[in-house]
């Protein structure tokens, strides 16, 4: 990505969500091999940059996304990028509309069982003309990886969602990219079958406006705590990173 941005440990690409939506029509309609779609957020921070497995796999993504507004909000104070969110559990639904327009299929992998299939009914539901080529529940066995990856090639699908949860789902990726032969696009979508299915509520479009989606969820789920808790620590380690721009005349 040329407009990629480096925020203290990790990247974001500054891209709007029309400009992410080209970028993967390109993929599906060029490329050769899987690309992947991560999002770009405050957390992996601090867990991406533990793994150099994970590190080196998230560095080199095809495309990360704001996903959330701290990765906005820095973008802006180190490097004066004007961004706009861009939510991997709301880029999904572009990926299936324009899969639905373009005749792309789908396969979706992760979550419980129940999830996965009302995710899928839901998905159908919204959208009549896409093409679910095949799905499968996030608790396999290792043993069963061959079998599962045989199921994705021969599905025909040109689109993967895997929904493991980060890092779990950069790490799949990492192992199994060069086993897919026919996936042109793997977005890793973390617990956003779980939201389809309708097990978790988004955070109503008023909170989601003014860029608090993250306060609705924690008041909503309290445990989220231990996830969030970094976010005071990463707001001030930006702040900190300006500072030394500043003093050092960068």
């Amino acid at each position: 990505m040329k407009n990629r941005l480096e925020i203290l440990n990790i990247w974001v690409d500054s891209v709007t969500k029309e400009q992410a939506l080209r970028i993967v029509e390109e993929f599906l309609e060029k490329g050769t091999r899987p690309h992947s779609i991560f999002a770009s957020n405050p957390e992996k921070n601090f867990t991406v940059p533990k793994n150099i497995d994970l590190y080196k796999t998230f560095k080199e993504a095809d495309l990360l996304l704001p996903d959330g507004t701290g990765m906005v909000v820095a973008a802006r104070i180190l490097h004066k990028a004007v961004l706009a969110r861009v939510p991997g559990s709301e880029f999904i639904f572009d990926l299936c509309r324009l899969a639905e327009i373009k005749k792309y299929q789908i396969f979706l992998y992760g979550a419980k069982e129940e999830v996965s299939k009302a995710a899928a009914e839901k998905l159908q539901m919204r959208y009549p003309g896409l093409i679910i080529a095949g799905r499968e529940n996030g608790y396999l066995k290792e043993s069963e990886m061959p079998e599962l990856i045989k199921r994705i090639n021969n599905s025909g699908a040109e689109i993967l969602f895997v929904a493991l949860g980060s890092p779990m789902q950069e790490k799949w990726y990492a192992e199994h990219k060069h086993e897919l032969t026919n996936v042109r696009v793997c977005q890793g979508i973390g617990g956003t079958l779980d939201t389809i299915a309708g097990n978790v509520k988004r955070a109503p479009e008023i909170w989601c406006k003014y860029s608090v989606e993250w306060l609705y969820r924690l008041i909503s789920e309290p445990r989220r705590i231990k996830r969030q808790k970094v976010l005071p620590v990463f707001a001030m380690m930006v702040l900190v990173a300006k500072v030394k721009v500043f003093i050092l005349g960068r």
